[in-house]
């Protein structure tokens, strides 16, 4: 979705237009669901962590300041909720580590280059997962993560680098 029809939404949203908090959603559902995916490596706790965070933008929506913010806005809820779940179920180690689970069912269905990536770190993961696959700035990915873009620079810069070793 484009920036500018995204700030729209967001406007329109926020002065209470249901339509336009469900086209935000529609945009965003499978985004967001993927990116928990990745987090916690489980479908069930990816489309909870969404479910619940869709509820509370329902609620908290109007409190959003930027527009703009939106999309990082979400996506770091997203991050939060994946965090409690997983803290939840005692099992904030997946967090860190890919999941066999989720590894299993990624090879059937991503290429070559997306079973690297999940063989990555799980922040430097994460951070190519934003930067190349969800398109996000290193502004936003900074926002999402919650630390520096020198960070992110850093995280991403240190990705690059154990793909191209375990592509040789």
């Amino acid at each position: 979705m484009k920036t500018s029809r995204e700030e729209l939404l967001v406007i329109s949203a926020q002065a209470g237009n249901q339509a336009a908090l469900a086209e935000l959603y529609q945009s965003f559902y499978k985004p967001l669901v993927k990116f928990a995916f990745k987090l916690c490596g489980h479908h069930d706790w990816a489309q909870d962590a969404v479910q619940d965070v869709w509820l509370e933008v329902a609620k908290k929506l109007r409190k959003l300041n930027d527009p703009k913010a939106f999309r990082s806005w979400i996506f770091r809820a997203v991050r939060w909720r994946c965090i409690d779940l997983a803290r939840k179920a005692n099992k904030l180690q997946q967090l860190e580590d890919s999941d066999q689970q989720a590894a299993e069912e990624l090879k059937s269905k991503d290429s070559g280059l997306l079973k690297l990536i999940d063989k990555l770190p799980g922040l430097e993961r994460q951070a190519i997962y934003l930067f190349y696959l969800q398109e996000f700035s290193i502004a936003e990915i900074a926002v999402v993560m919650e630390v520096p873009q020198g960070t992110i620079k850093s995280r991403l810069n240190r990705a690059r680098k154990q793909l191209k070793r375990l592509i040789r």
